[in-house]
């Protein structure tokens, strides 16, 4: 068995995904849900989707996978309560602390763990089990090789259609710091969407460097079926109904074995970025950058030929008023057609633009498609016997169940009722999506009048509907008791840095730009406690391979949830990293860790109060934004200059440093924001990161001078989100 789960970011898409034949739907409250763009639901609207979606069994999750501040966490608990008490099938959470929290106060809710918590090995995934989850979204970049295994474990939900982001989830601070929202609030404004230059030969020009093509699994699904994945996830909660309608269709049919090229034809022409990518479960493909198109790119349908000023296009196909068309060259966009008329052995385009002959042609909205996909409808089976007999009060039975009238049936003066009355009636469905057929209908000539028959009909079908849409789930309390911190202060200082060599700290923390070298050189001149970093991801073979050089540190510090069960498993301190985003009361509290990392996007009040003996807050240096899972130089590894940092430049001469490192065989990559951070904090552990200093002990003999910083870093500072609350 398996699972077709489809976007609803409004009613509309809902009812593409139910008629088009979901198995289930996911979609977000007003609050807390990680597309806050998405049109989302009230309580009222939501409930009602959850009864036309239980009366096709399909089922629906509902996403609250965004941080959650001490502030917010009581709207929180009492959101997702409302949503299970109102018939979701599954919450989606992101903050696994908080999720477990849930599970332990309610054992009965059903759990999901969200992509952006980045479960991408064994390691997370026995973690996600052992708080409490039924299943776990994994990360996009997870390979299927710890696919196979993560589905030994725990029920899994991967990704099969639409966008990628190009941060690995739950990591991306790049909207939040390069404009004040955050995509880990689901604000987020999608800045890797925009052009870039990178100072590498052949990157140089601006050009959509981080912008990724949307993933299209498609027949791969098989691989991922054979690897144990349960449910195959279609991203767009931002996209049309016509775009769910298709994707669901799509793979339904792949999976029934009725697959046909129009089906993906129908893909391409909803919404279609960068032609496609198979997405890094199989490895990065050449179409995994968008670098020349952003946005919806189409189906190609042919060559521009440009005659007396007429641009026409030769094709077998027939197209419609109101069909548009997206023109390239070279395969760079350069402007938007209409159709413009049938002529002899194709069509007719109008467009502002000039082009020229060889431009290609794309279908972006095709009209006669998109009327096609709206028309799907679902209908439920329900045969219908009727029996209408004097003296005994009307029984109508549906699907083998019994509704009754008020009252005892009278023979007829006059007008009986008859077998034809009684059809024509119960033919009528009103709201509900029934396919009436009929059994035994009997009557003996009673008297009805036809208002007290069709009130009897609306009885039926109503109760027949709040029968089968009955919601079954063990209610629970929407108010819960929070737990309390004790705020205290903690005085030591912990400095991130490539080389530890010369650094005077309580606590270094190696993050080697090469793990496969030798680390243990890069530590022997620092006496403080010695941990090594762990990035937020990492294969299950990378994880195996760094336990041997982990046993040499005195603990790990990791920004991904695997490295709790990863430290458990060494006998390690565990540092939590930012990557954890921990942000509120029970995030600090049920993270068993020797210490712990705040968030990034939290003021200092809001850090304060919770500030413990063992919290830290990032005080002085580079704020990473974005860990990039893949080489945004498409692997051409032969002409790589191998340098360890390059430069990400916006159109506004912004310039953003990316680090290469490597894990072994594979090169990674990290975002760094434009300005570095300079914060005068003194409440929290002061926790520096200098990954990107060439001597970190500068910097390091700066900490108590925020003025020296600033000099340091040339006026090129920011105090980030210390003061301004994050959207």
């Amino acid at each position: 068995m398996s699972e077709i789960l489809a976007p609803a970011g409004d009613k509309n898409s809902a009812f593409a995904a139910i008629n088009a034949g979901a198995d289930a739907i996911y979609l977000g409250l007003k609050q807390f849900s990680a597309r806050s763009s998405a049109e989302n639901f009230g309580v009222e609207e939501f409930a009602e989707i959850v009864k036309t979606a239980h009366l096709f069994g399909v089922k629906v999750y509902v996403a609250m996978n965004t941080l959650v501040k001490n502030a917010e966490l009581e709207n929180f608990l009492r959101s997702a309560a409302e949503a299970w008490n109102n018939g979701a099938d599954a919450i989606i959470v992101s903050d696994i602390f908080v999720g477990k929290f849930l599970k332990q106060s309610f054992p009965q809710i059903c759990l999901h763990l969200s992509t952006q918590a980045g479960v991408c090995n064994a390691y997370g995934a026995r973690l996600a089990r052992e708080y409490g989850f039924d299943r776990v979204i994994l990360a996009r970049e997870t390979a299927i090789e710890d696919i196979r295994e993560i589905t030994k474990i725990i029920e899994t939900e991967v990704f099969v259609q639409g966008a990628l982001c190009t941060c690995f989830s739950g990591q991306c601070y790049f909207s939040s710091f390069a404009g004040g929202n955050s995509g880990n609030r689901g604000k987020c404004k999608q800045p890797c969407r925009k052009r870039y230059s990178i100072d590498r030969d052949g990157f140089d020009e601006y050009a959509y460097r981080l912008s990724l093509s949307d993933l299209s699994v498609g027949i791969n699904i098989d691989k991922l079926i054979d690897a144990g994945v349960y449910s195959f996830k279609i991203e767009g909660r931002m996209r049309r109904p016509e775009y769910v309608s298709a994707a669901v269709g799509y793979y339904k049919n792949i999976l029934s074995g009725k697959s046909d090229v129009r089906d993906l034809s129908a893909l391409k022409r909803v919404y279609n970025r960068g032609n496609y990518t198979s997405g890094l479960a199989f490895g990065q493909d050449k179409n995994f950058i968008s670098s020349a198109v952003q946005g919806h790119i189409g189906e190609f349908v042919g060559v521009i030929k440009v005659e007396n000023g007429k641009f026409t296009v030769k094709s077998d196909e027939n197209f419609s008023n109101g069909d548009c068309f997206k023109i390239l060259r070279e395969g760079k966009e350069v402007g938007g057609a209409l159709y413009a008329g049938k002529i002899k052995g194709g069509f007719a385009l109008s467009c502002r633009e000039r082009l020229k002959n060889g431009d290609k042609a794309f279908i972006t909205t095709d009209v006669a498609l998109n009327a096609r996909l709206a028309a799907n409808k679902r209908k439920i089976p329900a045969k219908l016997s009727v029996s209408m007999l004097a003296g005994k009060m009307a029984k109508v039975t549906i699907n083998g169940n019994n509704f009754y009238g008020e009252s005892a049936l009278e023979g007829a003066k006059a007008h009986p009722l008859t077998v034809e009355d009684i059809k024509n009636c119960f033919l009528k469905t009103d709201k509900y999506p029934y396919e009436i057929t009929f059994g035994s209908i009997e009557t003996d000539g009673v008297f009805m009048p036809a208002s007290s028959l069709n009130a009897l009909r609306r009885a039926v079908f109503g109760g027949y509907f709040d029968l089968i849409t009955q919601n079954n789930n063990v209610k629970i309390e929407s108010k819960l008791v929070i737990p309390a911190l004790n705020a205290s202060k903690n005085s030591k200082t912990a400095v991130i840095c490539a080389d530890l060599n010369g650094i005077c700290a309580d606590i270094g923390i190696l993050k080697p730009n090469d793990y496969s070298a030798d680390l243990y050189k890069l530590t022997e001149g620092f006496g403080g406690q010695k941990f090594l970093f762990l990035p937020p991801f990492m294969t299950g073979a990378e994880t195996e391979k760094i336990i041997p050089v982990a046993e040499s540190f005195d603990g790990i510090y990791c920004d991904g949830l695997y490295g709790i069960k990863l430290a458990e498993q060494l006998n390690k301190p565990f540092f939590a990293g930012f990557g954890l985003n921990l942000s509120n009361n029970i995030d600090v509290s049920f993270c068993n860790a020797e210490y712990i990392a705040l968030s990034k996007e939290l003021t200092l009040e809001e850090a304060k109060s919770l500030s413990t003996q063992n919290a830290f807050l990032l005080t002085a240096g580079n704020i990473k934004v974005m860990d990039l899972i893949y080489c945004p130089f498409g692997k051409k590894c032969k002409s790589c200059d191998k340098r360890n940092i390059y430069t990400l430049t916006d159109e506004n001469g912004r310039k953003f440093p990316l680090r290469r490192y490597k894990t072994n065989e594979n090169c990674r990559f990290e975002v760094y924001n434009c300005a570095n951070l300079v914060s005068s904090q003194n409440f929290c552990g002061a926790l520096l990161d200098f990954s990107l200093e060439e001597n970190a002990s500068i910097p390091l003999g700066m900490r108590g001078d925020t003025e020296k910083l600033k000099a340091h870093y040339n006026g090129n500072f920011t105090r980030g989100h210390t003061v301004k609350p994050v959207l």
